[in-house]
């Protein structure tokens, strides 16, 4: 029988970020070095392979930059409105193929201009095949040229999303669902598959963390994916999650959190064991997943061969 993966709990995981967009069209074969670096990244050890969501884009992109929007302070988004963004579940589908251990993460996924019943359907599908190994990270996103290309409104999109969250974890939860809302409303609805796990897929939350986002971990959240200046201090990010978990009576085990490592290089090839430095401090304060990004190779091999001393000095950083 296939293994049902798990989620790591507060163990320690190195994810990585490769690239699902690309300036222009790499032409037909051009998207093949990212499969190739997901397998090469897999057999390395990664414990989590990360993908962004862009269905279209509009020609604001400086609003990228603009909090007030969703943005971060100093963001620059990383094509044109002519770049090229692969469907982030698309891709993990094509990657849980490919590969035998790896978890998954969308980071993130813009969740409320998606239906809620497909994208609950699509999300079950994807944890059924993979053997249980994906978790989704979601938020609102910033371009409101998105949502109005989609048929959603922007304005009120965090509400959108909480209700989103409530109707899929429903679905998944029901066997004879009901949901009344702004959305949609129904009763007596049968989705299958479900989710491997009775808790279903593993939500984690973005956003900074203002009153609206941390009512939506308390409510909704497995995880936290870190935005904006909390991406700085995720440590103190974290202590205000916990406050609000247990005024609500919510235990804080197995919450994941997530971080980003800084790539250190020497004499311009990666030090591992100064990437990972601040691991065993990090981990001991709850942070569980910790995020690289950096330049892929194209070839499985070269990405095995890159990644290995960096997983091999974050096991040892993490006590694995």
């Amino acid at each position: 029988m296939a293994k049902l993966h798990t989620p790591e709990g507060v163990t320690p995981a190195l994810s990585l970020q490769p690239v699902n967009f690309a300036a222009e069209d790499p032409g037909i074969g051009g998207w093949q070095p990212l499969m190739d670096q997901a397998v090469g990244a897999d057999k390395a050890g990664i414990d989590r392979l990360v993908v962004s969501d862009h269905v279209v884009l509009g020609e604001n992109l400086g609003h990228y930059a603009d909090p007030k929007r969703g943005g971060t302070e100093g963001g620059v988004q990383p094509t044109g409105p002519d770049g090229h963004w692969l469907d982030p579940l698309v891709v993990i589908s094509m990657w849980a193929a490919l590969t035998t251990h790896t978890r998954f993460l969308t980071g993130i996924l813009i969740a409320p201009r998606r239906r809620p019943a497909t994208l609950a359907k699509q999300l079950s599908t994807i944890d059924v095949l993979s053997h249980g190994r994906l978790d989704i990270g979601v938020g609102v996103g910033w371009q409101e040229e998105e949502y109005q290309a989609n048929g959603v409104a922007y304005k009120g999109r965090g509400k959108a999303l909480d209700e989103t969250l409530e109707i899929i974890q429903t679905l998944w939860r029901d066997q004879a669902a009901a949901h009344s809302g702004e959305i949609a409303n129904f009763e007596k609805i049968h989705l299958n598959p479900k989710p491997l796990r009775e808790s279903g897929v593993p939500l984690w939350i973005s956003g900074r963390l203002n009153k609206n986002v941390l009512q939506r971990i308390v409510r909704f959240g497995s995880g936290w994916i870190p935005w904006g200046e909390d991406a700085m201090d995720p440590i103190g990010g974290l202590a205000k999650i916990a406050t609000e978990m247990e005024k609500a009576g919510r235990d804080m085990t197995g919450f994941q959190a997530g971080t980003y490592l800084q790539i250190v290089e020497d004499g311009g090839k990666i030090d591992a064991e100064a990437t990972v430095a601040a691991v065993g401090a990090m981990a001991e304060a709850g942070i569980t997943d910790f995020r690289v990004t950096l330049d892929l190779p194209n070839e499985e091999a070269a990405t095995h061969d890159l990644l290995a001393p960096l997983v091999e000095a974050f096991r040892k950083q993490a006590g694995r």
